[in-house]
């Protein structure tokens, strides 16, 4: 990807994106989109991936046929919101490895504190999607890819539902050589830290927890 910013503008991840914005919509409901549209976001995510041919046999004649080539790619979560992503795309790509990076955002500093992080091996020969559905102040997502980093990983794509511009610009600042996908840029942040106009807590309406 050569963009750092790819905006997905396809109708039906648009039209998807607004009925998860209603705040009137339910929290089955909700679910039920994120793991559609992460599906539709998958396809860009996804786009020039490495490949290989593989010698097989038709029902007709035999042929080389094109396959994914390398290590199966990784798909890292950052708990909680990242699993309702985590789900779509991992049933368009079954054989992904899985990992989990736990953060949660300090309400006062808007800083990202980590509990948890368990990603696969090899992290430097495959491809890692690090996946959560808002990428507000980018403080996460940037503490993320830098743990991910660490880990070994130096091919990595960050999925998003939402961004707000203060998180592309950290991103942009901290990982440059990270592409984003997102389905849209928001307006900006309010005092809390949420993107606007937003979907409020992307966990909270997942989970039905507020």
């Amino acid at each position: 990807m050569k963009d750092h910013l790819n905006i997905v503008r396809h109708p039906l991840v648009q039209h998807k994106l607004t009925l998860m914005r209603d705040k009137t919509t339910p929290t089955a409901v909700f679910r039920q989109l994120l793991r559609e549209i992460s599906q539709l976001l998958a396809y860009e995510v996804t786009r020039e991936l490495d490949m290989t041919t593989r010698h097989i046999e038709t029902p007709l004649a035999e042929m080389d046929a094109p396959v994914l080539a390398g290590k199966k790619m990784a798909l890292v979560s950052i708990l909680r919101a990242g699993n309702g992503l985590l789900d779509g795309v991992l049933e368009l790509i079954p054989s992904a490895r899985v990992g989990f990076i736990g953060l949660y955002r300090d309400e006062k500093t808007l800083q990202p504190v980590q509990y948890y992080f368990k990603v696969p091996t090899e992290l430097g020969e495959r491809l890692v999607i690090c996946l959560d559905p808002m990428l507000a102040t980018g403080h996460s997502a940037a503490k993320a890819v830098s743990l991910l980093k660490e880990a070994g990983a130096d091919n990595i794509r960050f999925l998003c539902l939402l961004a707000a511009p203060e998180g592309v610009a950290c991103m942009k600042a901290e990982h440059p050589d990270v592409p984003i996908v997102t389905a849209a840029l928001d307006e900006r942040l309010n005092e809390q830290g949420y993107i606007v106009p937003g979907l409020g807590d992307a966990g909270d309406r997942m989970y039905g927890t507020k």
